[in-house]
């Protein structure tokens, strides 16, 4: 399997999500980003579980799940389809 990223840290403030992934620090505003969790309890966002390669965070008990990519805005080309002349 490969790792996608390597998440160190998820942490909150009551306005604020802080991720730690692949040595960087990114802050997110929670109210205007992610409203579900914004709106939810300090226990609820404590309760995540990070993809085994690192891919994504899962929030089991608001069924909120978010993509490292997407949060961070990396975009991958498309590798279907293409095949190389014999």
């Amino acid at each position: 399997m490969n790792n996608y990223h390597v998440v160190q840290r998820v942490a909150f403030s009551d306005s604020e999500m802080l991720l730690t992934v692949d040595g960087t620090t990114h802050r997110f505003d929670l109210k205007a980003v992610f409203p579900r969790l914004f709106q939810s309890s300090q226990t609820e966002r404590e309760r995540y579980e990070i993809s085994p390669s690192g891919y994504g965070i899962h929030w089991p008990l608001i069924d909120e799940d978010l993509s490292i990519d997407g949060l961070l805005g990396i975009t991958h080309a498309p590798s279907f389809g293409l095949k190389k002349a014999a």
